[in-house]
């Protein structure tokens, strides 16, 4: 019996190629990440003003968590937590 020279590729073997093709670019992903330099800059206005409001909107819920943490220590008669 004579092979034919295209033999279909078995689901194991599609399955590998695959898992090795993410590998591969998982690699590159991460080796490309690891060349960003870690004191990067806002490169916009935009950026900047996404970073101010970031800010602003983590220490409006800090201020909250801290009046509530107060408020609740003063209905309990217990001083509030110094931080």
């Amino acid at each position: 019996m004579e092979q034919t020279k295209s033999e279909k590729i078995s689901r194991r073997k599609a399955f590998s190629l695959l898992g090795l093709g993410t590998a591969a670019l998982a690699l590159v992903a991460t080796s490309t990440v690891l060349t960003i330099p870690e004191e990067a800059e806002a490169q916009t206005a935009g950026m900047e003003r996404r970073q101010a409001r970031r800010t602003d909107r983590t220490e409006r819920r800090q201020a909250r968590r801290t009046g509530r943490a107060e408020r609740r220590a003063a209905r309990r008669g217990i001083a509030p937590a110094q931080q």
